[in-house]
């Protein structure tokens, strides 16, 4: 179909679907050939296929992972069908990409857990009535052995060790195993089993994504184009997001989480945070660009819609309104939230009527290890009635009404048992 060919009314709609692909990508491998793929899904009227492959190494979801999910999401909205691929099988061997070493694999029934709650958190962001969820063993465990050798045939070393961290890796002397070279083989046979269309991935899939084209030339098919998208710095503003760091917003993290964590966003990197990561419209985007520009949008503002969009996405409107007035309650008129929760102490935790301020922070659910309490404690996070306590040796003895207070958003009211 030639552009050309196209009503006027197609050609208006192919741009408006190429105005909102385009949007935050970082690189399309080749853009006319997404245009070719859009102008004739226009003519036609039949929905494009668009994969996101999921390696379930780790089950939690933060605002890093939903810039891709954000993408299907426009891709959804637009009409098209989404090809989720749960990484079974590729799980348990573990993406390489970025790692100095290889990665340990997992358990089936790690991948299994994993895969689950994958599920279960993509849908805050896609609609499931719209996409399809795969599992590569379908197609990856019925491979025989002269089947794996005749597709490690399509593809030479050299070519492999194109892949940047491997290069590194072989330069300095560390190990590659040869199991590790068959993962971007089975990401991109996950593109030839499903004949997709366009893959999209973070920059660091790249590699991954331009496989997925090779073999499905190899196999007879119709090439896909690959689709890359910026890795989204965290909230320190430099290291990407990564739970690891501490430097993230989880999505199914408390409201109150969200709301306060969000309100750490570099001035700077907002918008990109706005683009990558939240439904806002082209249209909106724009104003708002235009509108921190020019003075008439304050930043703090700003800020304070996105800190509530975060939570509506993830929540509800309800919680998102509810969250913003906490914020507004407890950091901006600096007082105590009305709805704080209630904690009963139990005497089984306490000795000679005390408990250690480690222990405590433990025990109200304000620490995940002993170890994070400390270092919350040392920095001066701890309030108990507003007074700081940052002593990792000492006990205190709490009486009913007691308000304990860990950073700026954890509270805890004090019952005695």
């Amino acid at each position: 179909m030639k552009w050309e060919e196209l009503t006027s009314a197609q050609q208006a709609e192919v741009e408006k679907q190429l105005s909102v692909i385009q949007r935050g990508t970082a690189e399309i491998i080749p853009e006319d050939a997404l245009r070719q793929k859009v102008i004739k899904s226009v003519a036609t009227g039949k929905p494009l296929t668009v994969k996101l492959g999921l390696d379930p190494s780790a089950p939690d979801i933060h605002i890093g992972h939903t810039v891709v999910l954000q993408k299907l999401r426009q891709f959804q909205e637009l009409g098209h069908h989404v090809q989720l691929i749960i990484g079974d099988f590729t799980g348990r061997i573990g993406d390489p990409t970025g790692k100095s070493e290889t990665r340990k694999q997992l358990t089936e029934e790690q991948v299994k857990h994993n895969a689950e709650t994958y599920k279960e958190q993509i849908t805050k962001i896609l609609d499931p009535s719209k996409m399809k969820v795969y599992f590569n063993s379908e197609w990856l465990s019925p491979m025989n052995f002269a089947d794996v050798v005749n597709l490690a045939a399509k593809v030479t070393v050299a070519r492999m060790l194109e892949r940047d961290d491997f290069t590194k890796r072989y330069q300095g002397g560390q190990p590659i195993s040869i199991h590790e070279f068959f993962y971007p083989l089975m990401q991109g046979m996950d593109s030839v089993a499903l004949e997709s269309d366009i893959e999209i991935g973070g920059t660091d899939q790249k590699f991954n994504l331009l496989m997925g084209r090779t073999l499905q030339k190899e196999y007879g098919k119709a090439t896909q184009v690959a689709i890359t998208l910026p890795i989204i710095e965290g909230l320190d503003g430099v290291q990407k997001m990564s739970k690891s760091l501490g430097n993230y917003i989880g999505i199914d993290e408390e409201p109150n989480e969200i709301f306060g964590k969000s309100m750490s966003v570099p001035d700077e990197l907002m918008l990109k945070y706005y683009e990558l990561t939240t439904d806002i419209s082209n249209e909106d985007l724009a104003t708002l660009k235009a509108g921190l520009a020019d003075g008439s949008v304050h930043p703090r503002d700003a800020k304070m819609n996105l800190a509530q969009n975060y939570v509506r996405m993830f929540h509800n409107e309800e919680a998102g309104v509810a969250a913003k007035n906490h914020f507004v309650t407890v950091f901006q008129q600096r007082a105590l939230p009305d709805d704080i929760q209630e904690v009963v102490l139990d005497e089984s935790v306490l000795e000679n009527r005390q408990i250690g301020l480690i222990k405590l922070v433990m025990t109200l659910g304000f620490a995940t290890s002993t170890s994070e309490a400390r270092r919350s404690i040392q920095q001066g996070a701890l309030k108990i009635n507003e007074q700081k306590h940052d002593d990792v040796n000492a006990s205190i003895e709490l009486a009913d009404g007691d308000i304990v207070q860990v950073g700026k958003r954890k509270f805890a009211k004090i019952k005695k048992a």
